[in-house]
């Protein structure tokens, strides 16, 4: 009975007959980046395409945008999940703290745009996702000027702002040392036009004992007001879906950081709760959030 159970786990999870995966590279602000395009066996013009963001420091082979996006081929919806560059060409896996860091949040608005632009040519409903920071990057994205050319964006455990400040905060009691001197030093040479000097630091987001460019620095540890997610988000025009997992202890506030916007928003911003996920969907949360992503898609064509 053990084999038979095993059998159907495995028919479940096997791809349909047609769907395809195809790793692509795009140059994108000098570097060149890599992306994975999941098709379904039916994809044509018409096919929903969802262009996928991950989180800080990871890639698009995670298993938190590999297990939506392998969820939504099989609910007819294509993927093109990106790598961001993060200052290297053709950057695979996790960011490896030993090197050095020179990237700043903003340089995910322009990748992220390239890869929109190259998914318009295979679909014309183009909808945007991303996870963690990366949800914080797509909204940056989406809010940056021109309407973006996309129907809808996606915010999968998005962080919030008070996540931000929170990692401020903590930075004394993490890595040993007052957050303020280092910042208050990046922020000076970045002023005075030298933000590629580099600074030895005891840590930098994830990684201890990090060198990175001032303007990194300054970058992530500022505060800034496209850090608050949902502010974004109410500048925009577009369908927004919001999704918050109920054990997230990564980014736990985000639903109180979006529901006032739902509630005021008329519907064109859906916070929707999955029950028992953490912030990284794993496992079976996966095809939860792609059943509503699924619906969401669905009501925005």
């Amino acid at each position: 009975m053990r084999w038979l159970m095993g059998l159907a786990v495995l028919l479940l999870l096997a791809p349909p007959a047609g769907a395809a995966e195809q790793e692509l590279e795009l140059s994108a602000g000098g570097r060149t980046t890599l992306a994975t395009l999941r098709t379904p066996a039916s994809m044509g013009p018409d096919t929903p395409l969802v262009v996928m963001t991950h989180g800080t420091l990871a890639h698009k082979d995670m298993e938190v945008i590999q297990g939506v996006a392998k969820a939504l081929e099989q609910r007819g919806i294509a993927s093109l999940a990106h790598t961001l560059s993060l200052g290297l060409d053709r950057r695979k896996g996790m960011y490896d703290c030993a090197a050095r860091h020179d990237y700043v949040v903003d340089d995910a608005v322009a990748e992220i745009g390239a890869w929109v632009i190259k998914a318009r040519g295979m679909s014309r409903f183009v909808f945007t996702l991303g996870h963690s920071r990366g949800g914080n990057q797509v909204a940056r994205y989406l809010a940056a000027g021109e309407p973006p050319p996309v129907a809808g964006a996606v915010l999968l455990a998005p962080v919030t702002a008070k996540a931000e400040a929170d990692l401020r905060a903590s930075y004394a009691q993490t890595y040993g040392k007052p957050l303020e001197p280092f910042l208050k030093q990046a922020t000076r040479t970045v002023a005075a036009g030298r933000g590629g000097e580099w600074m030895d630091v005891p840590g930098f987001i994830y990684c201890r004992n990090a060198v990175m460019t001032a303007r990194a620095f300054a970058s992530f540890y500022a505060a800034d007001t496209g850090q608050d997610a949902a502010a974004l988000v109410a500048r925009l025009k577009l369908p927004v879906l919001v999704l918050a997992a109920t054990k997230d202890t990564v980014v736990p506030d985000v639903v109180a950081s979006f529901a006032p916007l739902a509630d005021s928003s008329g519907g064109r911003v859906q916070l929707d709760r999955i029950e028992d996920a953490d912030h990284f969907f794993r496992d079976l949360f996966a095809e939860d959030a792609a059943d509503r992503i699924a619906e969401f898609i669905k009501q925005t064509r």
